[in-house]
């Protein structure tokens, strides 16, 4: 197993890369999570949610950008203030907390845990992003890296997860897609076994990379403070980790931080077991540590949840993130993984706001994605 983590699955450089290929694997990554959406639903007699991230708590909280060429090396400053990050103040911003299972399970069950929130780009009513952008969304977990590496391990993985019969679903895989799979456990096991902990003491982090202006590329972090308060977690309360971020919210005079970073790819200095690698190696295997050691976060914002914000049932279950939806050019986001989920969770939010008006059973897979319909329409 150790082989199937170190090398198996990761690709060695823009070259072996089917760009055909992989539009075709999105095409039906889109289906495979439609359909596991639907599944997750049935099984546990419930409407349908979100199609991952199923369980979770939103609130408000305020972004605040620093000046990033205070105190630091001119040539640094000017690297990090691009985007948002360049215009210092306060932005209002939606988080919400929780589970990435596609299933609404007990907090106790080993799981990752997820930070996404949206920045309000807006003051008075006018966009203050030069990119005339109004919103600015990010998503984070508290992992380095994601266990499934391309969109080639996505459809693998999405195979195996909606198969009826999932030993029958691994054994009519392929055999490079089988040690894709087992290389996706493999990881996904080291991922959802680490401690549990309250949502306002984890760090998170975004996993895939993005551009951070027109030349550089980054991952972020968010990393709580050592003083963010909390309360033992109740080993018996299958929604602990939820009730335990209510009750702060409500409860607690001093509100939890988060120290929002960037941490640049530097192919330069950035070794995958030893060599060097060129950008798009970075930029292409999700599953790939960036080593903090060789290129480190830089902190060039704060997350501050606010106050007594928990969002009503109503408005957190309409609060979404899209983060290339909701992106500038200074910050798209990169990679097979990125391409590869943005049509997705599209298609997810279509489905869900669909069975929020009841018309779910009238609803064909065409209606939700038009990738579908023309795939249909091609055969």
């Amino acid at each position: 197993m150790l082989f199937l983590t170190r090398w198996f699955g990761v690709t060695g450089c823009d070259a072996e890369r089917d760009v055909a290929r992989e539009k075709a694997e999105i095409e039906e990554i889109v289906e495979r999570s439609l359909l596991m959406q639907r599944n997750a639903a049935d099984q546990q007699h419930r409407p349908l949610c979100r199609g991952t991230h199923a369980k979770g708590v939103c609130a408000r909280a305020q972004f605040e950008v620093f000046n990033v060429t205070a105190g630091r090396d001119p040539e640094l400053a000017a690297r990090l203030a691009k985007g948002i990050f360049g215009k210092p103040g306060v932005y209002p911003a939606t988080v919400r907390f929780g589970n990435s299972n596609p299933k609404v399970n007990s907090d106790l069950k080993p799981d990752v845990r997820s930070l996404s929130f949206s920045v309000d780009l807006t003051r008075d009513g006018t966009v203050v992003s030069d990119a005339g952008v109004d919103r600015q969304d990010f998503s984070l977990q508290n992992t380095t890296t994601l266990p499934i590496n391309d969109a080639a391990a996505f459809l693998a993985t999405m195979k195996l997860l909606t198969a009826s019969n999932p030993a029958a679903g691994l054994w009519s895989l392929p055999f490079r897609d089988k040690l894709r799979v087992l290389r996706t456990i493999a990881l996904v096991q080291v991922q959802t076994h680490q401690k549990i902990k309250p949502y306002q003491q984890l760090r998170y982090g975004s996993n895939v990379p993005f551009r951070h202006g027109p030349i550089d590329v980054v991952k972020y972090s968010s990393a709580p403070s050592p003083d963010n308060p909390a309360r033992p977690l109740q080993r018996s309360n299958p929604n602990g980790l939820q009730d335990e971020l209510i009750r702060h919210l409500k409860e607690d005079g001093k509100m939890s931080v988060f120290d929002f970073g960037v941490q640049f790819l530097d192919a330069g200095r950035m070794t995958y077991w030893g060599k060097r690698r060129d950008a798009n190696f970075w930029i292409e295997n999700a599953s790939v540590e960036w080593n903090e050691a060789e290129s480190p976060f830089h902190t060039v914002a704060r997350l501050t949840l606010l106050s007594k914000s928990q969002l009503r049932p109503d408005a957190a279950e309409a609060t979404y993130i899209d983060v290339t939806g909701n992106s500038t050019p200074d910050s798209a986001p990169l990679g097979s993984i990125n391409r590869a989920r943005q049509p997705a969770e599209v298609a997810s939010r279509k489905a869900r706001k669909r069975a929020e008006r009841d018309l779910t059973d009238d609803m064909t897979v065409e209606e939700i994605h038009p990738i579908s319909n023309e795939r249909k329409n091609r055969a």
